[in-house]
């Protein structure tokens, strides 16, 4: 993956909590997280960006527009968004993986390491999920334990299951009250 230039940083709100919006020059998302995630967002980007910092700015209209359609209920405007991060080709791999699970469904981390490519990595493909930078976009919430069981979610469980909620009922869940 390409290095860029220059990232710039821009927040969303959202029914569930202000979003974190990180692209670069070109408007291609770089990634997306919670703003009580900050710390986590920015870990992330000195792991895969080093030194260069995230200026503020606007993110690209089309980004923004399909956030909104997607809390609006309209969930594949999201696939439209154009994405590019640094990391493994295993981890590139589970997040595109993810990219490919429908709204309102739901896959185990077995099933994700099988569509990664690596059927029999299944902690490899749960730590390639737990280390995400593009939560929603990449939608991690839509993995869960082999007996059906919600498990962990970087930006929260009541999160996790807004967004479930929100999908399956074809996005009319309900409001978070303190996030």
């Amino acid at each position: 993956m390409s290095r860029p230039a220059r990232l710039v940083l821009d927040r969303a709100p959202s029914p569930i909590g202000e979003v974190l919006l990180v692209s670069d020059e070109a408007g291609v998302l770089r990634a997306l997280d919670f703003h009580d995630h900050e710390h986590r967002l920015d870990r992330l980007l000195r792991t895969h960006y080093g030194a260069l910092r995230p200026e503020p700015g606007a993110a690209p209209v089309a980004v923004r527009r399909a956030l909104e359609a997607y809390f609006e209920g309209a969930f594949a405007a999201l696939a439209a968004v154009p994405w590019a991060t640094n990391g493994t080709a295993f981890q590139i791999a589970v997040w595109t993986a993810l990219t490919r699970i429908p709204a309102g469904q739901t896959i185990t981390y077995s099933e994700l390491a099988r569509r990664a490519g690596r059927p029999n990595a299944i902690r490899a493909a749960g730590q390639a999920n737990g280390a995400n930078p593009l939560s929603l976009v990449a939608p991690c919430h839509r993995v869960i334990g082999l007996n059906g069981a919600l498990t962990g979610y970087g930006g929260g469980m009541e999160r996790k299951r807004w967004l479930l909620a929100h999908e399956a009922g074809g996005g009319r869940a309900g409001h978070l009250a303190a996030l």
